[in-house]
This record gives C-alpha cells, structure tokens and sequence, in this order.
C-alpha cells in the first residue's frame, strides 16, 4: 500500500550497541529488542533520547518528574514529584508556589474533542461488546446483533501520560501544548442523544484527565434516564496507568452499565515498555490484577479486555507469550486483542507488522490458555520480514 510506503523501511538499520543490522530495528530507538532485554541500563541511555526530542517539541518533561523537593502528584500511576514551576509528565499539573494545579482535566475543564462513531464500529472490543455484537441482549443491548441506527459517543481526551514513539493519534501533543479546547464535564455529558447507546473515552488516554471524565459519565447517566433510556454503556480505552484510587470508580461505572476496560499493553519487558513509551510499566499489571478480580461479577458480557500492538522488532513473539501468561493466569476468558502495527509519528522507519509475526503471536497467545483471542486491523499485515 502507498499509504504505508516510507523508504526507510526497506533499509537494514543497525544497533548502536551490538553492531545487528534489520530492518526491524529503528533507528530512532537507536537499540535492538535483544539489547533492551540483556543491557537495559545502556540501552536506555540510547533510547531516551528519542523521548527527549519527542517531548521537546511541546514543551514537555522528557520523564516523569522525580523531583525530591518536589510536591507528588496521584492523578495517575507515573506519581509525578512536581518541583517549583514546572509541570508534570502528562502537562496538565503545576506546582504553583507549593500547590498542585490543575491546568485541565478537572470536571469544570477538559482538553476534550467528541464525534459521534455509528454502530457497529471498528471499536478494540468490536468482536465482543454487546454494540458491535448484540451481546448481553436484552440487558446490555438494545438489538440481538449489531445496534444499527445507534451511535457510540467517542470522546478524545487531548492528553496522555505516556509518551509513545507510535502513537497513531499523536496530535493530542498539539492540543496538550496550547491547553484547547477546553469542555467542562457538563458541556460534554450534553452530547448524548436518545440514539447514543454507549460512550468510548479514548485519546491520547482519559487517565490524566480521570475526574472530568468520571463526571461526565455520571451526568450522561442521568441524561440518559431522563430520555427513558434503558442502555447507556460506559466504556475506556487506556494505557492502564490509572490511579489504583480511582480505578475502582471506573471498574464501577463500566461494570453497572455494560461497559468495558480496554488495557492496551505495551510490552512485557520493562526496558522494551519504557523505549518505547518513556514510562514504567509496573503498574499497569497491578490495575489489570485489580480489575480482574471483579470479572466474575458479570460473566454475560466481558468486563476487562487487553489488547497489544505488534511493534516490529520490538513487541516480538516473547513479549506477547509473557503477557498472554500473565492474563492467562488471571482468567483464561479475558479477551485478548492484537494489533498490526503501522509506521507513524516517530517510528516510521519500522514496517508494517508481518502476517507471520501476527500468526505466531496468536499461537503463543492460545498456547498460554487465553480462550478468546483476536487479530485485528487484518489489513495492515505485510510481508516486508
């Protein structure tokens, strides 16, 4: 495809540190998968640079903040340390004379955008959630198969407390940057019709902005008990790096309406997750240990679904087989999404995953024990390694 042609993923790039050369190493990481893993501490030195020159560009920390004189931030699980004067890792948080400040995410204002996405649609979970399905009909949808005629509300939150080299929305930076627009959580729940059967926070990530989001949905909920509405269905896309304080507000919202949590998980490896993010890891599989031991609470329509994407190189075979173990090992009925990987903002001089990469990746993922496994964005698959 045209769409997906840069010249740069037909050459061979080679690791600053081993000397191998593939065309699934990116020069932009600077490091190969095999270095990341064995020599972390100076791997990373190589791979940071990238996230210092991707957040430069908007005037944002190239790390979470550390700072020991610095006040600590809990909106989200990076537990930024905010020193004087300056913000932490998401951009939306300033220690202002000793006091945090919300610049935006709180229910009065949010970097926010929203369009109305007709159902079915080509949602993460859309091989299972009761939209796209008709799963859990008639308690959790209004039709016996796909709700044609309704709408799902998707709702783009403009800040994200990752930094990834990926990123295929990656123009939340822009709206980061200039703090626009701005919605309160009202303005927002007054989007929902009587035709709106669920809404989708997504962006960037909803976890930097969690309260506003938190609000909008329970005004929506009232809205939609108002309009006689008998399905309102709340449901997140996210990182997972979600404040343990408040995921379980969340967990609550999605589980009494129909919704589910979308965890994308990045890598496995620590070193692989932070090269290609900028962050830890940590605690995002304690939020999906937190988060799976509700499950069982409502079996007709999943509540907890995990997806990866396939990054060339990086998000190899082994790093899919771990996460697959780890979910596995949770509940075996947690549906499991992977995602072919296409070049865009950073990282486009790697390809476009491989059809046997993706194959390969789902043998592992169903040897592991996961009952439910799907590869999605079939299309993308190439054939360039």
């Amino acid at each position: 495809m045209v769409f997906y042609f840069y010249p740069q993923i037909l050459r061979k790039k080679e690791c600053r540190l081993c000397g191998r050369k593939s065309r699934t190493i990116s020069s932009v990481i600077g490091v190969c998968a095999e270095c990341l893993r064995s020599n972390p501490g100076e791997a990373l030195k190589i791979a940071m640079r990238a996230h210092r020159e991707s957040r430069g560009k908007y005037g944002l920390p190239p790390e979470p903040p550390r700072d020991p004189r610095g006040i600590e931030c809990r909106l989200c699980a990076n537990r930024c340390r905010i020193p004087p004067g300056m913000r932490g890792f998401c951009g939306l948080v300033e220690n202002r004379n000793g006091k945090l400040t919300m610049l935006a995410g709180s229910p009065r204002g949010a970097i926010v955008e929203w369009y109305y996405d007709p159902l079915p649609t080509n949602c993460v979970a859309d091989w299972i959630c009761p939209g796209c399905t008709g799963r859990g009909y008639p308690k959790w949808a209004y039709t016996n198969g796909p709700e044609h005629g309704y709408y799902n509300l998707a709702v783009f939150y403009g800040a994200c407390n990752l930094d990834c080299l990926f990123c295929q929305n990656w123009q939340y930076r822009k709206m980061t940057a200039n703090l626009n627009p701005i919605y309160s959580s009202e303005e927002l729940a007054k989007a929902i019709t009587p035709r709106t059967s669920c809404v989708c926070y997504f962006g960037g990530d909803p976890g930097p902005q969690l309260p506003h989001a938190i609000m909008a949905s329970r005004a929506m909920l009232r809205r939609a008990e108002k309009y006689g509405m008998k399905i309102f269905r709340v449901c997140w896309e996210t990182n997972g790096l979600i404040a343990p304080q408040m995921l379980d507000t969340v967990i609550e919202l999605s589980l009494e309406t129909g919704g589910n949590i979308k965890f994308d998980i990045k890598a496995w490896t620590p070193s692989i997750y932070k090269a290609l993010t900028g962050v830890s890891n940590e605690q995002v599989f304690k939020n999906a240990k937190r988060i799976a031991k509700r499950i069982e609470e409502r079996k007709d329509t999943p509540l907890f679904i995990a997806s990866t994407l396939l990054v060339p190189g990086y998000v190899d075979v082994y790093e899919v087989e771990m996460i697959a173990n780890f979910l596995a090992s949770l509940n075996p009925e947690i549906p499991y999404r992977l995602l072919a990987f296409h070049p865009d903002y950073m990282l486009k001089d790697l390809p476009p995953t491989s059809k046997r990469h993706a194959e390969e990746a789902y043998k592992v993922a169903k040897k592991a024990g996961l009952e439910n496994i799907s590869i999605g964005n079939i299309w993308i698959l190439s054939n360039y390694y």
